[in-house]
């Protein structure tokens, strides 16, 4: 991203260069609307521990990322948090200014909120904002906003400023023309941009000089000036990752940061009466990172906070149930966590049901074109590149009808929008919207969305390719025998109005698609003879008569829709008889979400997909706690309360553990990325999160701010983690617990240190299980405490 040109400077520019780019890299990417997907906020920090990472953006964010203290005092009151809890987290605390007891430690809980009162360490806008009376933070914000908008647009706009143009060049462009900062008071700032460096190392190195900053403060003075621009620079680190992903750069971020600090430049020139109290905030930077005795007791309040869901989730975990029949109907869902709920459901219809957890895309990595679509969606997690292509695409009359009225629409949507026929276009045809409006207002106006045709492999697939294809998903999903005469692969979808985020109630492992396309192209692949006919020579034997059927869940209705997708009539009778479970497990689960659903009644769940006015459709994965990897008798009829990632598991049936890699390296990740946006939603809602959902608007079609300028919201809503009166999410660190053998698990995080870094620095917990019980607790460093499942649940 950054490159360093000998004839531009010594060692000091390659020093300064570095420390933007570490600044840089400790932002985590902020996906776009149209394909929304869970992004762990402390991505950047996962080389720390909690205390570490809470030092850190308490300086360059003023943020703190635990939660009240208070609620800690109300876990400890109600007996949630016990005092094992607090033994224990306290024991496992490496710091030496940890609370000497468990009643210093409650001490802690029970002080005032007001303890925790931070700031970051100021900028050079906000010393001369104290200096001058002029509000120079919020000028940056709201004029870099506007030029952000249209510079990124994604066709919202109906014009951009400089479209195609990198970044830096863009902003110079636009601020030698923009007055605003002239008229708030800063004289000459148009010339100052104009004499700046024309390329972005340059530029950073000069400012770099100017503001006086060492190498060591550059890293986090640059990282303070990155959170200062918000969920903008979290879209340029997404331009980056996905650069990255293909084997190419992206510039942005580096432009951003460039930007940034020719207004420090500008305005430590304007003020300098504040030049000694920037050095002191230099100084400040400079420092070491490390926490204070107040994170360090909050890091382990947390600690203990998680131990204590532990407990009693290890407590439910009492050992794996017996092995059933041959199914007549085996259900495999995404594992997210909304499906803990429908999968409980459905199995208590029928004792013939078996249900089965994989992640949502199926293993298939598609890339895919929607029927009248060119625009190539990535139906796969975001840590992984497409390796085949599916197109919707039809017979030639038909999909030229969509496109002409997808143009249509879109030359409909201009000309309302338009500056000069948009107000006549609301005194022509506004009160023709009326009736919509009623609609919209009654819950009537919106329909589930209509399936498109089958999907189709672009350039097929030989029989091999299909053979192999096939066994491979299904070792992956443990399912290599003992198939049911139906197996429904299940992908799934979140359904709302009026909701800018709803592709976040999509399947995070199909980045933030629904799991339509993904089911309906595996089901027709394991149902092809050749697939069949090759599927025993690789280890997978299917009987003649399991037939597979694709089908989506509705998230927020859960109605599930079948495909037919080419189903033998001959079926029929077995395929109502599913449909009828189906609908009963759909009651059960409407029933069980609709407690927790502001105003809402099991008969009324399904309406809230239809209400543009709804902030809450759903909770979404609000409550995410656990990942189990295990055969689904390890938690058949146990009630995890919607909060866990079931993921179908068998370590017997792995075959040098590659199935077990995989998990540990993608579905865990992806579900820790999920755990961790909702916690720093919970906890840092102003840094970390959405914001309002009532006063959004939509950017560039890239994201909402709150209002009509500012900064780009990352995150969740607050509406999404809490229901106007309490926190619906409960902010944990997500606890992973696979049954495999202890080496086996070891050697996968031996070889993937990043991963490892996870669990060694607290921001995953890791336990292994052994016919269904607790075994061993992950500690840093590659080892185990082994103790048995009754003092590790005491």
């Amino acid at each position: 991203m950054f490159h360093t040109q000998s004839q531009i400077g010594p060692a000091r520019l390659i020093d300064i260069l570095k420390a933007a780019e570490s600044a840089a890299r400790a932002i985590p990417p902020a996906f776009p609307l149209e394909a929304t997907v869970a992004v762990n906020p402390f991505l950047g920090q996962t080389g720390e521990d909690l205390a570490t990472a809470a030092a850190r953006l308490e300086r360059v964010a003023g943020v703190r990322i635990f939660q009240k203290r208070s609620d800690y005092a109300a876990g400890i009151a109600d007996g949630r948090i016990s005092d094992e809890d607090l033994a224990d987290a306290l024991s496992a605390s490496v710091y030496s200014g940890k609370p000497a007891t468990i009643e210093a430690l409650k001490a802690h809980a029970l002080a005032s909120e007001a303890e925790d009162a931070s700031r970051a360490l100021p900028t050079v806008a906000d010393l001369a904002a104290e200096a001058t009376g002029t509000d120079w933070p919020s000028l940056i914000e709201k004029t870099f906003g506007l030029w952000a908008a249209g510079q990124f647009d994604w066709g919202q706009a109906l014009w951009s400023p400089a479209p195609g143009s990198e970044a830096f060049a863009a902003w110079r462009a636009w601020a030698t023309h923009d007055l605003t900062p002239e008229i708030a008071g800063l004289s000459g700032f148009c010339a100052h941009v104009v004499q700046a460096p024309d390329t972005t190392e340059r530029a950073i190195l000069r400012a770099a000089d100017a503001l006086g900053l060492s190498e060591a403060a550059a890293e986090t003075v640059f990282h303070r000036l990155y959170m200062d621009l918000g969920g903008w620079s979290q879209h340029a680190r997404w331009l980056l990752w996905q650069a990255e992903l293909v084997g190419e750069s992206d510039q942005t971020l580096a432009d951003m940061l460039a930007i940034r600090l020719i207004w420090e430049e500008a305005l430590l020139a304007h003020v300098p009466g504040i030049a000694g109290k920037w050095q002191e905030t230099v100084a400040a930077h400079a420092a070491p990172v490390t926490p204070s005795d107040s994170q360090i007791a909050l890091a382990i309040l947390q600690d203990a906070a998680d131990r204590a869901h532990q407990r009693r989730l290890i407590a439910d975990l009492d050992g794996a149930s017996d092995a059933k029949p041959r199914p007549a109907l085996q259900a495999a869902f995404c594992i997210d966590v909304r499906s803990e709920v429908f999968r409980r459901a459905l199995e208590s219809v029928d004792t013939s049901i078996e249900t089965i957890g994989f992640a949502g895309f199926f293993g298939l990595p598609i890339a895919h074109k929607a029927h009248g679509s060119d625009v190539l969606e990535a139906h796969l997690p975001v840590l992984l590149n497409p390796g085949m292509e599916t197109t919707g695409h039809v017979q030639a009359a038909d999909e030229n009808r969509v496109r002409i009225a997808a143009r249509t629409m879109r030359a409909w949507g201009r000309f309302r929008q338009a500056a000069v026929s948009s107000f006549a276009f609301v005194e022509a045809a506004g009160p023709l919207y009326g009736w919509k409006l009623v609609r919209d207002a009654l819950g009537k106006g919106g329909d589930a969305p209509q399936p498109d045709p089958l999907p189709q492999v672009v350039g097929g697939m030989s029989a091999e390719a299909k053979a192999d294809t096939g066994a491979a998903v299904l070792k992956a999903m443990s399912l290599t025998e003992d198939h049911g005469r139906i197996v429904l692969l299940l992908g799934h979808g979140g359904q709302a109005a009026n909701n800018p985020h709803d592709s976040a109630y999509h399947c995070g492992a199909c980045g933030g698609y629904t799991g339509e396309v993904s089911a309906r192209v595996l089901a027709v692949l394991l149902n092809d003879p050749e697939t069949r006919a090759g599927l025993a020579g690789r280890g997978v034997n299917v009987p003649e008569d399991t037939l597979f059927v694709a089908g989506l869940h509705n998230t927020t209705t859960d109605d599930i829709t079948i495909y037919e997708d080419g189903l033998p009539q001959q079926r029929a009778g077995e395929l109502r008889t599913v449909r009828d479970w189906l609908g009963a497990a759909a009651g059960i689960a409407r029933a069980e979400r609709a407690v927790k659903l502001p105003g809402s009644k099991p008969e009324t769940v399904a309406a809230r997909a239809l209400n543009w006015a709804e902030v809450r459709p759903e909770w979404g994965l609000a409550g995410c706690a656990a990942f189990i990897a295990a055969p689904r008798n390890a938690t058949t009829g146990k009630d995890l309360g919607g909060r866990a990632f079931l993921h179908s598991y068998d370590w017997r049936a792995d075959d040098g553990f590659g199935t077990l890699e995989l998990i540990i390296t993608a579905p865990v990740v992806v579900a820790s990325w999920i755990s961790l946006q909702y916690y720093g939603s919970s906890v840092a809602p102003d840094v970390f999160g959405g914001g309002n959902k009532l006063i959004h608007n939509v950017v560039g079609g890239i994201g909402v701010i709150e209002g009509n300028s500012g900064r780009l919201r990352p995150g969740l809503p607050w509406q999404t983690v809490h229901d106007g009166e309490k926190l619906m999410h409960e902010p944990l660190r997500l606890s992973v617990m696979i049954e495999a053998p202890r080496e086996a698990i070891l050697d996968v995080l031996e070889r993937h240190p990043d991963v490892r870094a996870l669990f060694d620095n607290g921001w995953l917990h890791l336990f292994a299980l052994k016919d269904g019980k607790v075994d061993g607790r992950y500690l840093p460093g590659l080892t185990w405490f082994e103790e048995g499942p009754a003092d590790l649940a005491a």
